[in-house]
C-alpha cells in the first residue's frame, strides 16, 4: 500500500475539516424550515467533499468495487427517489438506518477478519486492544440499529401489527442480553482468541445485538413511531462514529458523532412533546395497554355528520380558522387542496393558520415537509407550545387526519394509555370539522372523544376528496 506523503495527509485532513463544518451548518440549517433547502445544499456539499478525499486517497489499491458499487447503489437509490411517495418516507428512513448499521456491522467484520489491512494490529497480527473495543462497539451499536430498523420499517409498512409485541419476561431478557453483550466486549477485548462452543467472542456479541434490535422495538407501539425513527437515527450516527475509529476517518467519526447526538437531541424532544421518558419508550409499547373500539362500536354514540357544502359554509363565516394535519392528511396526498382552501379563505378575509404536534405523522417533521411540499408560508405554521393558546379564540378548528394528538382524553381519562401525553386543545375552537375516513381508533389504538363533542362535525370520507369538495363549494 503507497504512503501518503506529507501534503496528502494535510490535505485529506482539511477536506475532512471542511466537510465537517458544512455538516454542522447543514444541521443548523435545518433547525429551521426557513433555511431548510440551504440547510440540505451544505450537507450535500460536505458529503461530496468527504466522499471525493476519501476515493482519491493513495490507500486505495483498487476501484473496481467502488464504481462498481457507485452504480449499483446510485442506480438503486435513483429509482427509490422517483418511485417513493411522501406517505411512505417514514419507512424509507427506516429502511436508509437499517443499511447504514449493516454496513457498520460488515465494515466491522471485515476488520476481524483482516486487521492488517485495516493498520489496527501489531506484527503478531493481534489487534490493538482499543481497536477491540470501537469494533465491538461499531458492531453491536450496527447490529442493534439493521435489526431495530427492520422491525420499523415492517410496522410502517403494514407488514406487521403496529401493536406492541410484548411476553412475559420481556423486560429481565433484554437486561441479561445487554449485561452479555458489555460483558462479551470485555472478553473480547481481553483476550481476542478466547472461542466459547466454537465461535469467538466477537461473533457472539454481534450475533445477539441482532437479537436485543428486535426485541427492543417489537414493543414499541404505532404512536411512539416517530421517536423509534430518530432513536434509530442516533443509533446508526454513532455505529458510523464507531467504525470511523476502526478506519482512521476522521469525517466518519465526525459526521457519525453529529448524526448520533443530533438523533438523541430529537429523541428527547419528542418524548418531551408526549409527556414520556425516553427509557419508558424504549423499554415498554405505548398504547398497548387498551385497544381501540371494535369495528362498528363508536357508531353506537351519537355524532354529528357533515358534508363537504356544511363545512364550506361554516369556514366562509369564519373569521379565524386553525389547520391541523395528521397522518390521513399524508394518505391522501391532501395538502395542496388544503392549500388551495386556505388561500380561498385568505381571500375571503379569513386569518389561517396551521398547528403542528411533534409527533403528528410517522416520523419527526412529517407534517412540516407535507405542507412545504404544498408551498404553505413558514410563518403561517405553528408548533403545540405557539398555537395552543390560539385554539380557544378560533372560530373553526379543521382536523385533517389527524387523532392521537387531538385527543382529550389525554387530558381528562387517567385510565388512558395516552394520558399526559400533551395535545392540540382543538376541542376549545367553536366549531371543530373532523376530516376521518371513520369513527375508528387512531395508531395509538385509543378511541377519540373529540368524535361525540357537540361542537364537532365529522367529515367522513378521503382527506383530499373532501378537501376538493369544499373547495368547489366554497367557490
Amino acid at each position: 500500500m503507497p504512503e501518503m506523503s506529507e501534503f496528502q495527509v494535510n490535505a485529506t485532513a482539511a477536506a475532512y475539516l471542511v466537510s465537517a463544518i458544512l455538516f454542522i451548518m447543514a444541521l443548523r440549517g435545518l433547525s429551521s424550515p426557513e433555511s431548510s433547502r440551504q440547510g440540505n445544499m451544505f450537507g450535500i456539499l460536505g458529503m461530496i467533499i468527504a466522499v471525493a478525499a476519501t476515493v482519491l486517497s493513495p490507500d486505495i489499491v483498487s476501484y473496481q468495487w467502488i464504481i462498481g458499487a457507485i452504480i449499483v447503489g446510485g442506480g438503486i437509490g435513483f429509482m427509490i427517489s422517483q418511485r417513493i411517495s411522501m406517505t411512505a418516507m417514514p419507512q424509507l428512513v427506516a429502511a436508509f438506518h437499517s443499511l447504514v448499521g449493516m454496513a457498520a456491522v460488515l465494515v466491522a467484520s471485515g476488520a476481524f477478519l483482516n486487521p492488517g489491512a485495516f493498520g489496527i494490529a501489531d506484527v503478531a497480527g493481534d489487534i490493538f486492544t482499543a481497536s477491540k473495543i470501537e469494533m465491538s462497539l461499531g458492531s453491536a451499536i450496527g447490529a442493534i440499529t439493521f435489526s431495530g430498523s427492520v422491525i420499523a420499517f415492517l410496522k410502517l409498512q403494514g407488514l406487521m401489527s403496529g401493536a406492541p409485541i410484548v411476553f412475559k419476561g420481556q423486560h429481565p431478557l433484554n437486561a441479561l442480553i445487554g449485561i452479555a453483550i458489555f460483558a462479551l466486549i470485555g472478553l473480547f477485548a481481553y483476550d481476542q482468541q478466547t472461542a466459547y462452543l466454537g465461535l469467538n467472542a466477537f461473533w457472539w456479541l454481534t450475533a445477539i445485538a441482532f437479537l436485543i434490535g428486535f426485541l427492543l422495538i417489537i414493543p414499541i407501539g404505532g404512536a411512539d413511531m416517530p421517536v423509534v425513527i430518530s432513536m434509530v437515527n442516533s443509533y446508526s450516527g454513532w455505529a458510523a462514529a464507531g467504525i470511523g475509529f476502526t478506519l482512521q476517518n476522521n469525517a466518519l467519526i465526525v459526521t457519525g458523532a453529529l448524526v448520533g447526538s443530533s438523533g438523541a437531541i430529537l429523541s428527547y424532544i419528542m418524548c418531551k412533546g408526549m409527556n414520556r421518558s425516553f427509557f419508558n419508550v424504549i423499554l415498554g409499547g405505548f398504547g398497548g395497554e387498551a385497544a381501540g373500539p371494535a369495528a362498528g362500536e363508536g357508531e353506537a354514540k351519537p355524532v354529528r355528520r357533515g358534508s363537504a357544502d356544511d363545512a364550506a359554509f361554516i369556514l366562509k363565516n369564519a373569521g379565524k380558522v386553525i389547520i391541523v394535519p395528521g397522518y390521513g392528511m399524508a394518505v391522501a396526498q391532501a395538502q395542496h387542496a388544503l392549500r388551495e382552501m386556505a388561500d380561498i379563505l385568505k381571500s375571503h378575509g379569513v386569518t389561517v393558520l396551521y398547528a403542528v404536534h411533534p409527533v403528528a405523522g410517522r416520523m419527526p417533521g412529517h407534517m412540516n415537509v407535507l405542507l412545504a411540499e404544498a408551498n404553505v408560508p413558514y410563518d403561517e405554521v405553528f408548533e403545540l407550545d405557539d398555537i395552543n393558546n390560539e385554539f380557544a379564540t378560533a372560530d373553526v378548528a379543521f382536523v385533517i387526519g389527524a387523532n392521537d394528538v387531538t385527543n382529550p382524553a389525554a387530558k381528562t381519562d387517567p385510565e388512558s394509555p395516552i394520558y399526559g401525553m400533551p395535545v392540540l386543545d382543538v376541542e376549545k375552537a367553536k366549531s371543530v370539522l373532523f376530516v376521518k375516513r371513520s369513527l375508528a381508533a387512531g395508531y395509538a389504538g385509543v378511541a377519540n372523544e373529540l368524535f361525540f363533542r357537540d361542537n364537532t362535525m365529522m367529515l367522513f370520507g378521503d382527506a383530499k376528496k373532501m378537501t376538493e369538495g369544499i373547495n368547489k363549494a366554497l367557490n
